[in-house]
């Protein structure tokens, strides 16, 4: 059983950094669209500049979350996969789309109107593919799959397509540019550029809290208990006051003109955010019409977990150290 937990450990771990790190790359593309054409280039020349092509290697996070449910958990790979491909598909073509049109707008030899194209290609991207994220993990936990549906739109498209998916799709989008600028704006030398970035954090700050209340509602209208998955527990109150005061706590930063804790607090936040919003449901990982897959009990065989937490274990010892100092040296002030 302590294999199970370790691997259980491991994809949690791997969610979160994949929203914390891998949502902030694609916050990059999310605050440029949400930018008047007056000061697109501005955000983009201080984003690349600080946050850089390093950040493209956090997709590895969501590789390892796959890795983990197709080697560990297949009934909920195989699930997933098969009632919510369209989704799926569409953000995986958002991450190609994104990558590729992020490597030819700063490397294209040749500056033409084809940039403009790579532009809007890599902001719209940047907003496409979380947004998918979050519908994929509101059909999660809606209980819309139904594994006996026999009509494609039944199975296929309304599982997924539904307010509480659209609700959370923009929740998880202004996640992504509210970490981006947080994570940029303690970077930031220039006194006028960390005042614009200021006014675009407490923006998206904003925006997070107003489509947080969304997703409430949303989830009120579909009947879903996210109150009782939220607040029916000590853990679930403490992560929501514990997100509620780094809130308070990035708009004083920004008031007070201190943005080197703006990075933290925004972090910890989203961390809080998603403890809330998976710990009610635990260890029930998708919610079907007809029931629920849990962590605990579609896992596969024992040995294949003692092997797959074995190599989690070895692999982030030898391989997380070198990548969190490519992050830093990337960083590290000329």
């Amino acid at each position: 059983m302590f294999d199970l937990y370790v691997v259980i450990f491991f994809l949690w771990t791997a969610i979160a950094l994949y929203l914390l790190l891998g949502g902030a790359d694609f916050g990059v593309g999310i605050a440029e669209l949400f930018s008047n054409k007056k000061n697109q280039e501005q955000i983009h020349k201080i984003m690349y500049r600080e946050m850089g092509p390093v950040w493209e290697a956090n997709h590895m996070w969501l590789i390892i979350v796959i890795v983990i449910l197709f080697v560990g958990f297949p009934q909920i790979y195989s699930t997933l996969s098969t009632y919510l491909h369209i989704p799926l598909l569409i953000m995986l073509l958002g991450i190609i789309a994104r990558g590729t049109a992020f490597t030819f707008r700063h490397y294209d030899a040749v500056i033409d109107n084809w940039h403009k194209v790579y532009n809007k290609i890599f902001i719209y991207s940047s907003f496409i593919t979380p947004f998918f994220l979050g519908i994929i993990a509101a059909a999660t936990v809606s209980g819309t799959i139904n594994t006996e549906a026999t009509e494609f739109s039944t199975a296929y498209i309304w599982s997924w397509l539904t307010p509480f998916g659209i609700a959370l799709g923009v929740f998880t989008s202004c996640i992504c540019g509210y970490l981006a600028c947080s994570y940029t704006i303690s970077q930031i030398e220039n006194e006028e550029e960390k005042k614009y970035i200021g006014k675009k954090v407490k923006i998206f700050l904003i925006s997070v809290i107003l489509s947080g209340g969304l997703v409430f509602a949303c989830a009120g209208y579909q009947n879903l208990p996210l109150i009782r998955w939220i607040y029916g527990g000590v853990v679930g109150w403490a992560a929501v006051l514990f997100a509620t005061l780094s809130a308070i706590g990035a708009f004083y930063c920004i008031y007070k003109n201190k943005y080197s804790a703006i990075r933290i607090l925004a972090g910890f936040q989203v961390i809080m955010i998603l403890l809330a919003v998976t710990y009610g449901h635990y260890p029930d990982l998708v919610l079907l019409k007809q029931g629920s897959l849990s962590l605990l009990s579609g896992e596969n065989e024992p040995k294949t977990i003692k092997m797959l937490a074995w190599a989690l274990i070895l692999g982030s010892i030898f391989i997380l150290p070198g990548v969190f100092h490519l992050i830093y040296s990337f960083q590290k002030k000329r």
